[in-house]
């Protein structure tokens, strides 16, 4: 008996599109150019079907339905609030794109839960935000589990938007890879590990890429007295990451320098955190994983602008070589630190990090860390926060932030938090603030000013953004990689600002 081909599980396809609600709150919905598109193919049977299928769908709702056209056995159509809405004075950010990322990532979801193996996506009027929705919100991490969510590719419907699908395409891959190292295991992301992992994803970026993987010999040479306090608690060696992009037409163009706390686990050291969420610590190289992926993204963008990533990693743990309270340690630049918390680690390895990036005749410094619990406290996973010497530099970072939605919230530099941590009975900083808790988030960013020089320099502490649970709804819970795209959005700024910082 001749069997009839199976059709391959491949040629299987779900379709996202879009609707808008009405202006005026009532009458009917308005479908996107490809939902309309669609609809004349299917002779008015989606609209005829939404009306009578229940309520109008808002913003974030979708609706699926089966066996309306041969080439898309389910379709799922999702909501995408008004379509006039733009930029938000209140909000500081582009509702229209933020309400398409997340509206783009709930129809993608329901298409896995079908599983089905690829999932066409409506642009939505805006390519790049509805990769970034599908490329996001599809992400799971899954690596040592049996039963893992099937796999989804997501494609653009059409012809419309390709170049801008792809940019977001590579923009949500760039803030997964920051997810993939924050999220994965303490005991598999050790410091060289990470390292060896950026280094692997360099290559496949972009063949003009010098990456250094320093060893503990090099920081001991560098007189990172402050790094090699931290690192000297645990069993696993330190590494300095040191990567170099060329992406200027003129190599000898000061490059933007990017430093990241690379702690990969953080017990505490002595002053040992409470064991309830210590497992979340293995996300504390937050800073290097965002600053490595940027890098990552903005070579594979070809962006022409030279790019420099610093990342210290190490762990902090106790033992009998540990950092002691009141231990005294002196940084690369010859300034003496009390250590006060040996839980206030990373501002140690920042300090050593934020000396050597002076060597490079940076066009700005901007590092990034998940510092303070503090940060956390203020303004919780709302926006990262911002503390910079530049009005120059957080006008790049604050309009970028707008665009990719993860926003970023400026936060003072006073001279007040500079003499909480000057003032220090056995050395010439403390690495804790006078008053302890009181303005933690602010006394950290005082403490690293002391080891900057530079006019364009900003601070970016991401513990509060570090993870997300349901806050943002294309982003599942678990690590969040923020703020990656807002990094790479900058940088792609700043290659197209001629002023010389």
């Amino acid at each position: 008996v001749q069997m009839l081909p199976v059709p391959a599980l491949t040629q299987f396809l779900g379709l996202v599109l879009g609707i808008y609600a009405n202006e005026k709150e009532e009458g009917p919905p308005q479908f996107t150019d490809a939902g309309d598109a669609f609809d004349r193919c299917v002779s008015g049977k989606l609209r005829e079907l939404l009306s009578i299928s229940g309520p109008l769908l808002k913003k974030g709702k979708t609706r699926i339905f089966h066996g309306l056209h041969q080439d898309f056995p389910s379709v799922v159509v999702v909501g995408l609030g008004k379509k006039s809405i733009g930029v938000s004075d209140q909000e500081n950010w582009d509702e229209g794109k933020e309400n398409i990322r997340a509206a783009v990532s709930v129809g993608c979801r329901q298409v896995q839960d079908l599983e089905i193996p690829c999932v066409e996506v409506d642009p939505c009027g805006d390519a790049q935000a509805a990769a970034e929705g599908a490329i996001l919100g599809l992400y799971e991490y899954d690596e040592f589990k049996k039963r893992k969510k099937p796999v989804v590719t997501p494609q653009l419907h059409g012809s419309d938007g390709k170049e801008a699908w792809q940019k977001g395409t590579i923009y949500g891959e760039g803030q997964n890879l920051a997810r993939h190292l924050m999220e994965a295991p303490a005991n598999y992301i050790t410091p060289i590990k990470f390292a060896e992992l950026v280094e692997q994803k360099l290559k496949a970026a972009h063949s003009g890429v010098k990456i250094h993987i320093r060893s503990k010999s090099w920081i001991e040479e560098q007189q990172m007295g402050a790094f090699l306090s931290v690192a000297k608690g645990s069993e696993e060696p330190p590494v300095f990451l040191e990567i170099h992009y060329s992406g200027s037409a003129n190599t000898n163009d000061p490059p933007l320098v990017l430093v990241g706390k690379g702690v990969t686990f953080d017990s505490g050291g002595i002053s040992l955190k409470p064991s309830s969420g210590m497992d979340a610590m293995r996300a504390d190289m937050g800073g290097a994983a965002t600053v490595c992926s940027a890098i990552v993204t903005a070579a594979t963008l070809n962006l022409p602008l030279n790019i420099i990533v610093l990342a210290p990693l190490c762990e902090n743990m106790p033992s009998g070589r540990a950092n002691k309270p009141g231990d005294v340690v002196r940084a690369k630049n010859g300034k003496t630190i009390q250590v006060d918390n040996t839980d206030a680690e990373g501002r140690l390895l920042l300090a050593d990090a934020l000396c050597y990036a002076h060597n490079f005749n940076a066009r700005a410094i901007v590092n990034a860390a998940t510092l303070t619990g503090a940060m956390d406290i203020a303004l919780g996973s709302a926006a990262t926060g911002v503390f910079t010497n530049s009005s120059w530099l957080w006008t790049h970072l604050y309009e970028a932030s707008i665009l990719t939605g993860d926003r970023v919230w400026r936060m003072p530099l006073f001279e007040h938090y500079t003499k909480q941590v000057t003032d220090c009975p056995l050395a010439d900083l403390s690495n804790v603030g006078k008053y302890s808790r009181a303005g933690g988030a602010c006394t950290a960013a005082a403490f690293l000013k002391e080891f900057v020089t530079i006019s364009h320099w900003a601070h970016l502490d991401i513990a509060g953004v570090m993870s997300n649970k349901d806050e943002v709804p294309y982003l599942r819970k678990g690590m969040a990689g923020r703020p990656t795209r807002t990094l790479v959005e900058f940088a792609t700024r700043l290659s197209q600002d001629n002023q010389s910082a």
